[in-house]
């Protein structure tokens, strides 16, 4: 018997994205990407599902695959609690010292962390998931919190570490027998808060530095660079960042209320990392759609610091290129946003990518950028660079970019991602912002702004965007990925 008041609405036309991955039914929270793993050229992703079980509200890991990372099947959902005994709550993915993948997660109301074993390569089957059980080197069981967990391989021995606002870390050399060895964290850094917990931890290798992704429950995603010390067997922070920026509305307290959430990735077959987020509150009317950020491939500049951009699979999704060379915006002195920028083009879909090269002599100081879905009676949605504050404004959300603080002979490029109401921004590969607007459809234009004096885009490139949501479209139909509720 399936279960079909939370899953059985459908997403509508008008929500269905195009280019986003997205579930195909009705509302789920959370919705985070968990257990990812690319293996014999096909990608396996999983991501919580909400759904009833035994009469209460349980939880699913929905698996989808694709070749490509942007065109997605969904798969018979395998990882249930009629299988588990239990709902599942956030995780990651991993291969044992043998090659086959496995999955670690929080059982719901449990206590524990756990562990699943596929039974082949093709995850077509598992192998009943069992408890992690960590004691002492004195054999006694440790104070510590079990929560969100990760695991990860490091020479022949295996790691796990359990999320909380003092994360600790296991060792094991069979995946059966774990021994607790204290703190992950060597220390805390100074632009953390008290408080900030650890959760959806992700922990991985990143050029000659380890990267942990994961989100604080208050602030959203964000990561550490650092060394593993492998004496002390122990993560050795060295800087912090962030990923996530709370919006004006967003509550200063509640936890959850976060734009871009729960990170997960992958290392891809040609050795890139790729990470994906959910998108938890981005506006009231798809805040539990579970949809996904565009993939983003994660490496270090040559400054050591984190680097950003869009999955390189996307630019094959371009077409019907508009190709336009410098374009002069001209200066506006009013603060009236309706009559302060010009038009570039007429946007009349709803599926693009625009990149907007500007040379760096005209970036300095300046406040400048675009509007998004404007009309002559609507600003539509600002992505505007801000000198003044050392901001990148997008929508609403304000992050950290300065065209200062860049190299003296790089130029600014700006790739904007549109996909309905869904907005992602890129900046120079070093910032990336999310956004949405569900009045998308008011005003069709692309306009530029330029405060005080005018600024000329040495080029604007927009591109149509091939649709990549068939699998989306036929799971909506035939909801292969529905649990069962006995």
């Amino acid at each position: 018997m399936r279960w079909m008041s939370v899953t059985a609405t459908t997403v509508t036309d008008d929500q269905a994205l195009n280019f986003h991955l997205m579930h195909p039914g009705g509302d789920s929270s959370p919705g985070d990407p968990n257990a990812i793993f690319f293996i014999d050229g096909v990608c396996h992703l999983h991501y919580i599902l909400k759904h009833q079980w035994r009469g209460e509200l349980s939880y699913a890991f929905v698996h989808v695959t694709s070749e490509d990372m942007l065109h997605w099947t969904w798969q018979t959902t395998k990882l249930q609690p009629s299988f588990t005994g239990h709902g599942m709550f956030s995780g990651t993915g991993f291969l044992t010292k043998e090659g086959l993948p496995a999955a670690t997660y929080h059982g719901q109301n449990s206590g524990r962390n756990y562990i699943a074993l596929a039974k082949d390569r093709a995850l077509s089957a598992w192998e009943k998931p069992y408890a992690i059980e960590p004691l002492t080197e004195s054999g006694e069981e440790p104070d510590m919190v079990h929560w969100d967990p990760d695991c990860f391989l490091i020479g022949d021995s295996y790691y796990a570490i359990s999320g909380g606002q003092k994360p600790p870390i296991l060792r094991s050399y069979d995946l059966q027998t774990w021994t607790y060895l204290g703190d992950f964290l060597q220390h805390e850094l100074p632009d953390t808060a008290i408080g900030e917990d650890i959760s959806c931890p992700n922990f991985f290798q990143l050029g000659d530095k380890w990267m942990l992704l994961c989100i604080s429950h208050p602030y959203g995603c964000r990561y550490y660079l650092g060394d593993w010390d492998s004496a002390a067997e122990q993560f050795a922070p060295q800087s912090h960042g962030r990923m996530n920026w709370r919006r004006p509305q967003q509550s200063l307290y509640a936890a959850l209320d976060r734009d871009y959430f729960a990170p997960e990735s992958v290392l891809t077959p040609d050795g890139r990392r790729v990470m994906w987020a959910w998108l938890r509150s981005l506006h009231t009317d798809i805040a539990e759609r579970s949809i996904q950020s565009l993939p983003r491939e994660l490496w270090l500049g040559q400054d050591g610091q984190l680097r950003q951009r869009p999955l390189r699979e996307l630019e094959t999704l371009r077409h019907d290129r508009i190709r336009l060379e410098q374009v002069e915006v001209p200066a506006t002195r009013t603060d009236e946003e309706l009559v302060a920028s010009a038009p570039i083009a007429e946007l009349d879909g709803d599926a693009y990518e625009i990149e907007i090269v500007v040379e760096r002599s005209q970036a300095e100081r300046k406040r400048f950028g675009v509007q998004l879905f404007a009309g002559e009676t609507r600003a539509g949605l600002p992505v505007l660079f801000l000198p003044e504050y050392g901001r990148l404004r997008v929508g609403d959300t304000e992050a950290p970019f300065a065209v200062a603080d860049l190299p003296a002979d790089e130029d600014i490029r700006l790739r904007i991602f549109i996909d309905k109401y869904l907005v992602e921004v890129f900046v120079n590969d070093r910032q990336a912002v999310v956004a949405c607007d569900m009045d998308y459809r008011a005003a069709g234009h692309l306009r530029g702004y330029s405060f005080h004096a005018p600024t000329v885009f040495r080029s604007v490139h927009i591109w149509r965007m091939k649709a990549t949501n068939q699998g989306f479209l036929e799971a909506r139909e035939n909801r292969i990925w529905e649990v069962d509720e006995s």
